[in-house]
């Protein structure tokens, strides 16, 4: 097959361990190296003037965190939370060597999978839901398609709102309310950690 016409090249894919997760019938996967840990579903105090995936911040024990949903992200239908919806805390590299963290909203949490090189395909090129420029490429695993997600691309735009909720730069005073309405709002409330994952016991 030629790939002359090819629109853009992807980011190389990585064999290793992959969270799967679940958005209605498909399952996707974020490098387990991405990934801090999960938590159930608990409070979001919404923040003004933010797209719709945006679903607001939480009070992650004393850290504000942004959190998107990421059905509303890759522009799938609305459905109500179920009794297996969780919160997906990923983590990326800032400026500075800094860390951010971001949480997504998914269905559900299937399993840590390990993706072999060779069962990894590159990102297909077809119309529709996600965007392909988030897509890393398919995988074959457990007997189903995975699909491997590019962390940096679909949390771009909530890592620069997370940035700015670390460093207070903000120049939105609606912004800064809301977020002292957060800690007041859930000094209180406990997340439950469903897994926390250590990144550095991956490496390698």
């Amino acid at each position: 097959m030629s790939t002359s016409n090819s629109p853009s090249i992807q980011p190389a894919v990585k064999a290793g361990r992959f969270l799967t997760f679940s958005l209605g019938n498909e399952s996707y996967g974020f490098p387990v190296l991405n990934v801090r840990e999960i938590i159930r579903m608990c409070p979001i105090t919404p923040v003004p003037m933010m797209p719709d995936h945006i679903k607001g911040v939480i009070n992650l024990r004393g850290s504000v965190i942004a959190v998107i949903d990421l059905r509303a992200k890759f522009q799938l239908s609305p459905c109500d939370y179920g009794d297996r919806a969780c919160i997906i805390i990923v983590q990326l590299g800032g400026s500075a060597g800094s860390k951010i963290l971001v949480g997504a909203i998914v269905d559900a949490v299937d399993d840590v999978v390990q993706i072999a090189q060779e069962t990894i395909e590159p990102a297909p090129d077809f119309g529709g839901a996600p965007d392909t420029q988030y897509i890393l490429g398919v995988a074959t695993a457990q007997g189903g398609v995975k699909t491997l997600l590019n962390i940096e691309r679909i949390f771009l735009q909530e890592a620069v709102l997370q940035q700015t909720i670390t460093t207070g730069s903000t120049t939105q005073d609606v912004m800064r309310v809301t977020l002292e309405k957060t800690f007041l709002e859930q000094r209180s409330v406990t997340q439950t950690t469903m897994l926390k994952l250590d990144p550095a016991a991956h490496q390698g």
